[in-house]
């Protein structure tokens, strides 16, 4: 009985928009902030229920170095790590009161490991950014290009090989010719999901340089049931990664904005930093929208 009264206390809950000061134009991620008791079926069922690309758990840290715990779950699956959800459940979590930063620093024990997340500025002004997962890029057969052209409908930008990047969440890259045929991209979700499972990839992350030292960025993800993600952190840092590993930088220690979304009604900024050593930080603003309590 103590169980199933635990199971139906209403848990605290929030909404968080992230890669963007101005609700409704970023990524939103649902944040259950007193995760203690749900098992993970009960996750799974509520980030079913909820159907955004991520709904995360706030949970305990179990180790040594950590603020708090994270798990993160798509509709379908749990990921190890992922960005997006990474930033605004941070930006709950101090919102709530449940960690403060030390020294502007504060860190996240997910599946993927730690994750120090840095935080500058207060209220409106607040920013937050993280340092990606070191990636690990592998490079396409001739035979999954084709499919990824095929799944896509657009041929690839010539002399850019594409890859399959892991940084915890694993997204295929590929550049496309510029920033317009990107946002013309009509994918075969299907194509795609076969293409994802077949390389054990969380999705497909593409972009297009904007021709003013930007990149517009569209990810899709339809087997793990997100058609496509509206504004990704992990695929952003996936790019970011593969850019600098391509050449396609200017120098070591680029800084430069990626937007995403407005193929979808959205218009999220990440702001992206590779390091001379290759180290990836990707972050931005996050804004509340949904403050309240979930009874399961």
């Amino acid at each position: 009985m103590a169980a199933i009264e635990r199971a139906m206390t209403p848990r605290a809950y929030t909404v968080v928009d992230v890669f963007t000061a101005r609700p409704l134009l970023g990524n939103p991620v649902a944040v259950v902030l007193d995760a203690a008791g749900l098992d993970s079926a009960q996750m799974q069922a509520i980030a079913r229920w909820t159907n955004l690309s991520e709904t995360t758990f706030v949970l305990p840290a179990s180790v040594d170095g950590a603020d708090y715990r994270l798990r993160i779950f798509t509709p379908r699956s749990e990921l190890p790590f992922a960005g997006h959800p990474t930033l605004g459940s941070a930006h709950a979590v101090l919102e709530a009161g449940i960690v403060t930063p030390r020294d502007g620093v504060m860190v996240q024990e997910c599946g993927q490991g730690l994750v120090p997340i840095r935080v500058t500025g207060t209220g409106a002004d607040r920013r937050l950014s993280l340092r990606m997962p070191a990636a690990t890029l592998t490079r396409l057969t001739d035979g999954d290009i084709t499919a990824l052209e095929g799944a896509l409908g657009a041929r690839l930008a010539p002399g850019i090989a594409p890859a399959r990047v892991d940084v915890g969440a694993v997204w295929i890259v590929a550049a496309l010719h510029s920033a317009a045929d990107v946002l013309a991209l009509t994918p075969d979700f299907a194509r795609c999901a076969r293409l994802e499972r077949h390389l054990h990839a969380t999705g497909i992350s593409v972009f297009g340089d904007d021709g003013a030292g930007g990149i517009e960025v569209r990810s899709f993800a339809p087997s793990c049931g997100v058609d496509e993600d509206p504004v990704c952190g992990s695929g952003n840092g996936s790019i970011a990664a593969f850019r600098a590993a391509r050449g396609l930088l200017p120098a070591p220690g680029a800084d430069y904005t990626a937007r995403q979304g407005r193929a979808v009604g959205r218009d999220g900024h990440v702001a992206v930093r590779v390091e001379a050593d290759g180290a990836v930080h990707i972050g931005g603003a996050c804004v509340t929208c949904v403050q309240g309590s979930l009874t399961v």
